[in-house]
């Protein structure tokens, strides 16, 4: 059974920073191309940033430059450090795993981030 577990959320101020981290269990995490997304109020989840099973990174431009992904495959942890935070990267925040053996996709259960002005 694959579990995806986010933590890291919080509340600060626009400008600073915060470390969401993402554990994954009960997969080859090292095979699986992992994710984060975000979904604000109001809006539809939309995607932020992947990092393959090989480490390389794509994100959206909303992000660029201010957010990085990664991954510790000996820890089963990715991890999306997020600087120069704006008040519109409000959202919860989900990690989520692409199973290459499943064929499936599997999500967490989401940390709260909220970015004050």
């Amino acid at each position: 059974q694959v579990q995806l577990v986010e933590s890291g959320g919080g509340l600060v101020q626009a400008g600073g920073s915060l470390r969401l981290f993402c554990a994954a269990s009960g997969s080859i995490f090292m095979i699986n191309a992992m994710a984060w997304t975000r979904q604000a109020p109001g809006k539809e989840r939309e995607w932020v940033a992947t990092i393959t099973s090989a480490g390389s990174t794509n994100y959206a431009d909303s992000v660029k430059g201010r957010f990085t992904i990664s991954r510790d495959n000996a820890k089963n942890m990715v991890y999306l450090q997020m600087n120069s935070l704006k008040t519109e990267d409000t959202a919860v925040y989900y990690c989520y795993q692409d199973n290459v053996i499943t064929k499936r996709g599997y999500w967490g259960q989401g940390t709260q981030v909220t970015v004050s002005s």
